[in-house]
């Protein structure tokens, strides 16, 4: 299993720390060469949004990645990443790779000053939500599964192959959403292994 961590701008080492600590053979995303090798998920870290578009634009990263989630490529989103996924951003005209049916409100949590930290009790167990300027989602599409809802929206939601979480998951000493991410990909890896073989 290879994942790729999109490393162009924001808090991408973080990732990286987590995904090596689970076992997980990582790379980073910066230039469209390193498409070129096997890729089984992507982690789109928290950051600027515009920035992280713009620059994805540059370097010619924005169409190949929109087409692999697209087609289907398991990918984690945090903070700026959920931006990008989203398909629509609330007072903003600009859309990025619109493949997550939400709306989204940028630094609905204010500026940095907006920084905390909420325990919550997910799944059986408690969960440490670190929020850094961080977005809300004020809409989702019937098919987008909320799993975490804050007083005033959601906070956490999974479609298809995509998770997307407002908060900073990386910067937390838990792992449940990157494995939970790495799940997503084991999936579709045993689904790709199954397909091949009733091909042959």
């Amino acid at each position: 299993m290879r994942v790729g961590v999109l490393a162009v701008q924001g808090a991408f080492v973080e990732h990286i720390r987590v995904l090596k600590r689970l076992g997980v053979d990582v790379f980073e995303i910066r230039q469209l060469k390193d498409l070129d090798q096997r890729i089984d998920g992507l982690v789109l870290p928290g950051g600027e949004s515009t920035t992280q578009s713009r620059l994805l634009r540059d370097l010619g990263l924005f169409l190949p990645l929109k087409k692999r989630i697209q087609e289907g490529l398991p990918v984690l989103a945090t903070c700026a990443g959920t931006i990008l996924l989203s398909e629509k951003i609330d007072d903003d005209p600009t859309t990025h790779f619109q493949t997550l049916p939400v709306t989204v409100k940028r630094n609905y949590y204010g500026r940095q000053t907006g920084s905390f930290q909420k325990k919550i009790s997910f799944e059986n167990q408690i969960l440490d939500l670190i929020f850094i300027r961080a977005p809300l989602i004020t809409a989702t599409h019937p098919d987008v599964n909320v799993l975490i809802r804050l007083n005033e929206g959601v906070v956490a939601v999974e479609y298809r192959h995509q998770i997307a979480l407002n908060f900073h998951p990386e910067l937390s000493h838990q792992t449940y959403f990157h494995e939970r991410f790495l799940k997503l990909i084991q999936a579709r890896l045993s689904q790709d292994n199954s397909h091949h073989l009733n091909a042959h």
